[in-house]
């Protein structure tokens, strides 16, 4: 049997519900977890770091996302994370990987 191809991060969490309101969306929520998924296979273990990771290769990121705000704060990562649906976030993770 032959099964599909590889899947990009953005079509396997094309799906997951974002959780904010429309008025408080400053930042993509792809653009959010692409960095935090790249932070933490950096190493990064906390929401610092990841915005830390966010600034210090802002212009690399920039090549392939939008980034209208430019990053997010370590809170803004938090904060929308921690709203995130734990369960449909690990099916989009487990289809991209």
């Amino acid at each position: 049997m032959v099964g599909k191809g590889p899947v990009s991060l953005e079509e396997s969490f094309s799906a997951l519900e974002d959780p904010r309101a429309d008025y408080g969306k400053r930042h993509l929520l792809l653009d959010m977890i692409i960095i935090a998924i790249c932070a933490v296979i950096c190493g990064a273990d906390s929401w610092v770091e990841v915005e830390l990771f966010g600034r210090s290769k802002e212009e690399w990121l920039r090549t392939f996302l939008e980034l209208p705000h430019g990053i997010p704060s370590h809170d803004t990562f938090g904060r929308v994370c921690q709203r995130l649906d734990p369960e449909a976030f690990g099916r989009c993770l487990r289809e991209w990987t």
